[in-house]
């Protein structure tokens, strides 16, 4: 079926998207809409899914063009979003698209449909004038997701197949207030673990009887948040760990429970990994334990290390196309929580740029027309500088 609007326009393809109500892990024919697209301008397109056990099916893009034997460019994003919530709430519809006050409304105009459309457009745009520059794009449907169905496996899949890629842009939203304000070089890393602690239910008039794992609990957290993990590094801000949920599963109030649950997230700089961090929790819980309680400890299957694309000539590439183009020399930020730049990294080094984030997740997630557009030229700006 015969497009309705032009790709090279960031505005029209990130309206088309939109209109895909690509809810994780749902494809919603975002990635169906690309994949044609790319494939009318001569991409090699595959459109792959991912399985795994207790994890949804997902459907992801990955598309190349240009010689085997360059390295590419490669563009990394997802389609998949997070979901509306009431859709009552929203002054125009989440999968609308609707423009007002020059203003783009809808689910992932931010987060990141319009980051993909961006780059999408400029790399249609480039390519009229550069057919033989390598191109890729990875487009996951499993960010917002558990991020096992995507980006990583993807990412083996393309290798396996014997692509090359120099370099990768992703465009998550990295800007606070302006675009232009940041580029993400790094991120720090992050682990996440579940304690149980394992008590005796028993009436709270007898507690005798019975043992309470809740004082128990708070003593190993308290043991865990006693002490700072780190001051921060030359380019990362002190790694923290935050306890993120408490549970005892209690619906009464007479009831001593036999079991509390608690989960918390470390996210972590690089002075350490995963393996130094786990050996770190497991000796202040065993500490804080001692003979008296009985705990169990499983930290999260979906884990990242911190990681930093060192300042040179491809971060300059960056910098110097948002600079040309708006004016704003953007911070270098290793800030913020992760994205699929972990997975990135191990293949190539990744920055981050995309569209301003104060709508994203939000109700009226919405771009401003001006910023696609800018972002769209920076993109094609960037393409320019790496193959000159």
């Amino acid at each position: 079926m015969p497009l309705t609007f032009d790709p090279r326009d960031p505005v029209a393809l990130t309206q088309a998207l939109i209109r895909c109500p690509s809810v994780t892990p749902e494809e919603g024919g975002a990635l169906h809409l690309l994949a044609e697209i790319l494939k009318a301008r001569g991409f090699e397109t595959h459109l792959v899914s991912f399985s795994d056990e207790d994890t949804p099916d997902v459907t992801n893009l990955y598309a190349h063009i240009g010689p085997a034997h360059r390295p590419a460019l490669m563009f990394a994003g997802h389609t998949d979003v997070v979901p509306p919530g009431d859709e009552a709430r929203w002054s125009r519809g989440p999968f609308s698209g609707d423009i007002v006050n020059g203003e783009l409304y809808g689910r992932g105009a931010v987060d990141m449909k319009g980051g993909v459309a961006a780059s999408v457009s400029a790399s249609l745009r480039h390519l009229e004038e550069h057919p033989d520059d390598p191109i890729a794009f990875l487009i996951t449907g499993d960010e917002e997701g558990p991020a096992i169905n995507g980006t990583v496996k993807l990412l083996d899949w393309a290798i396996a197949k014997g692509d090359r890629i120099g370099h990768c842009v992703l465009g998550e939203p990295t800007n606070p207030a302006t675009l232009g304000d940041m580029v993400k070089i790094g991120r720090r890393g992050s682990l996440s673990g579940t304690i149980a602690v394992y008590g005796k239910q028993g009436h709270v008039a007898y507690p005798h009887l019975a043992t309470n794992p809740v004082p128990q609990m708070v003593r190993l957290l308290a043991a865990l948040m006693a002490d700072e993990l780190d001051h921060g590094s030359e380019h990362f801000d002190a790694s923290n760990l935050e306890v993120v949920s408490i549970d005892v599963g209690n619906k009464a109030t007479n009831v001593i429970p036999g079991e509390a649950r608690a989960i918390f997230n470390i996210r972590f700089n690089d002075h350490w990994n995963r393996e130094k961090l786990e050996a770190w929790v497991r000796g202040k819980l065993d500490g804080a334990a001692g003979n008296d309680i009985v705990y169990a400890l499983e930290f999260g299957r979906s884990s990242s290390e911190a990681f930093f694309t060192a300042p040179g000539a491809f971060v300059d590439a960056v910098v110097s196309s948002i600079e040309a183009e708006t004016g704003r020399k953007p911070a270098l930020s290793t800030s913020g929580g992760t994205s699929d730049a972990r997975f990135i990294k191990t293949i190539c080094p990744v920055v981050e740029f995309g569209l301003v984030g104060k709508t994203m997740h939000q109700t009226d997630e919405r771009v401003a027309i001006i910023d696609l557009e800018s972002l769209a030229r920076i993109y094609q700006r960037i393409l320019g500088q790496y193959f000159s």
